[in-house]
């Protein structure tokens, strides 16, 4: 039988041996049958403790009637012997702390090497079917920093889960429909109109960002005055705008009103197509070079066009959901936990864009998904309750839908605050930030912290070349293997695989069990961040490693003249940088050779 385990194996084993104890303790009469205690164990924060422990004897004592010392004795009187397990102790008031064979760690290693990209990976999520929505920014401008970390997260979350197992499908939503996106095409006409020379004052509700201009440009260029029409037409009745004492709103929508009568509707489609393909391109593009990718753009216009908003409105209605009142048409999410009715067709017959996000999320049940998650910007929390309410209303289990809330990473120049507002165009693009810091350290930075937690972006840390920048530190524990590599081929020796194998036993040195020990937390702690969602974790694991090794490196040297050791511990360093190289690259992060 072999014994090389990982974490996760391990705890198998221990758990099998702690319930024969039970079964013991039961057919004994110490414990009642009917007694079904969960069996937890944990690895334990400090070796002195042994590996792993578990709190089992305290759990029982009071069904036992039994002090919990003298339980956790007999406990351990009772498990079977298993060459895995070295020794086994009772701590404090009734821990009982396992300590696991040396010769079964140092199987690891062997492991890592054998499985090499795979080891980790494993298959609990049993194929089911999971679809992540994330990014979904409105294609009104370029990403900006605070959507470059719902990229980052989304794009980390998805990996993991189908390196755990599960069948992943990731989905951006497009809203290329509703009034932003008027606003949009309304503002690419007027800087349109002031490229054919007409003089129209700009509106303060508009955007107003440079990418706007260079659409105009590139439109004036292509088709010449087609869209031009005069700049008294445009502007004839139209309600004052907010700076001359006016309503902004209400200008804005005039402004729209007036280029949709003045183009028609073929040409006003061409100059929202224009605009809208030129920022959805530039969006692609952008995620594309930051190592995110999609298998579908769903179009929210697709929904009006196939008549899904009025099917998905059709089973509201069917099942008692909709009501009539003030002309508009109502849901009354209120009986299902949202904090009030929301209106899914206004009273000038316009379905609203949550119409359009209830029909998406019909959609998404139709494709007969196991799971949805949804990852959103924090400033979406009030939307949930009104989400799950349409699910149920559809028929659908509401667990089945999970969302994430991410919140905006804040970016500093120093002490000072950078504004973000896509509306006045004074933002920093990811492209800008990624050109910066580059597409490693912002994909590390932006999931270093649980995607709900406040995130200050420290441009100073992400670009120095130290050990305080996580991202250096960690690449550089893996460039540092490749540089004892090199060494190794410079002195003209040679790497022997199997003798380093048949040598881990001199692996003896605290700062080699550290490492080892760090390393056989790897595949435990992958199935963790997946299952919770937490990429973090990821980054935290990666980080202890990289420090467990870099440790090692400024205590001993390597290539030492005993040919047995050097190859032992190159195998050692070589495990290691497996795992830093696979860990990594589930990050979508680079493993430099060297820095």
């Amino acid at each position: 039988m072999s014994f090389h385990h990982s974490k996760k194996q391990m705890k198998q084993k221990l758990e099998t041996l702690l319930q024969h104890a039970i079964a013991s303790l039961k057919s004994e009469g110490i414990l009642d049958h009917g007694v079904t205690p969960q069996i937890s164990i944990e690895r334990t924060k400090d070796s002195k403790h042994g590996d792993f422990a578990t709190n089992l004897a305290l759990a029982l004592a009071k069904p036992a009637k039994t002090n919990p010392r003298q339980l956790a004795e007999k406990i351990i009187s009772l498990l079977p012997t298993d060459p895995a397990v070295s020794k086994i102790e009772i701590a404090g008031p009734g821990f009982i702390n396992f300590f696991i064979n040396s010769d079964n760690h140092l199987q690891l290693i062997k492991q890592i090497h054998k499985e090499g990209k795979s080891y980790g990976l494993s298959a609990i999520g049993a194929n089911k079917e999971v679809q992540v929505e994330f990014v979904s920014a409105n294609p009104t401008g370029p990403l900006h920093v605070g959507h470059g970390r719902g990229a980052a997260y989304g794009s980390a979350v998805a990996d993991l889960l189908q390196a755990v197992g599960f069948n992943v499908s990731k989905e951006y939503y497009v809203n290329d429909a509703g009034r932003q996106m008027d606003i949009l095409a309304t503002s690419v006409w007027l800087r349109y109109l002031e490229e054919c020379g007409e003089v129209v004052a700009f509106p303060s509700n508009g955007y107003r960002g440079e990418y706007i201009r260079d659409i105009a440009f590139n439109l004036h260029k292509d088709t010449g005055n087609e869209y031009r029409r005069p700049a008294d037409l445009v502007t004839e009745d139209i309600p004052a705008d907010e700076p001359l004492g006016g309503d902004k709103e209400l200008h804005i929508d005039a402004l729209i009103a007036r280029a949709k009568t003045l183009l028609g509707k073929s040409l006003y489609n061409d100059l929202f197509q224009a605009g809208l393909s030129v920022i959805l391109n530039d969006i692609k593009e952008d995620l594309e070079e930051f190592g995110v990718s999609f298998q579908k753009w769903f179009s929210e216009r697709s929904l009006m066009e196939d008549n899904s908003i009025q099917d998905a409105l059709d089973r509201l209605d069917a099942s008692g959901y909709l009501y009539q009142k003030e002309g508009a048409t109502w849901f009354a999410s209120s009986r299902l936990g949202d904090e009030k009715d929301r209106v899914v067709v206004r009273d000038n017959g316009q379905s609203t864009y949550f119409a359009s996000d209830i029909a998406y999320h019909m959609n998404k049940l139709d494709r007969g998904f196991d799971q949805i998650i949804n990852i959103w910007g924090a400033d979406h929390h009030g939307y949930i309750p009104r989400v799950k309410a349409a699910m149920q209303a559809l028929g659908a289990d509401e667990s089945k839908l999970k969302v994430i809330l991410v919140q905006f990473a804040v970016l500093y120049r120093g002490s000072e605050r950078v504004p973000m507002s896509t509306r006045s165009g004074e933002f920093v693009t990811l492209r800008q930030l990624r050109s910066e810091v580059g597409t490693d350290a912002a994909r590390f930075f932006y999931v270093m912290r649980k995607s709900e937690q406040h995130m200050d972006f420290d441009l100073k840390l992400a670009t120095s070349k130290t050990n305080e920048n996580p991202v250096f530190y960690v690449q550089y524990a893996h460039a540092r293997v490749c540089s004892v590599l090199r060494q190794l081929d410079d002195k003209g020796w040679e790497r022997n695989l199997i003798l380093g194998m048949d040598n881990l036993n001199k692996l003896t040195e605290p700062h080699e069990t550290a490492l080892i020990k760090a390393l056989s937390k790897y595949p435990e702690l992958l199935e963790k961040a997946a299952i919770q969602y937490e990429p973090h974790l990821l980054i935290h694991y990666l980080r202890e490693l990289a420090n467990s090794f870099h440790t090692y490196y400024n205590a001993h040297q390597f290539l030492v003249e005993d040919e047995a050791l050097r190859n032992a511990r190159l195998n050692l360093i070589c495990a290691t940088k497996q795992i830093l190289a696979n860990g990594l690259s589930l990050l979508n992060i680079n493993t430099p050779e060297s820095m």
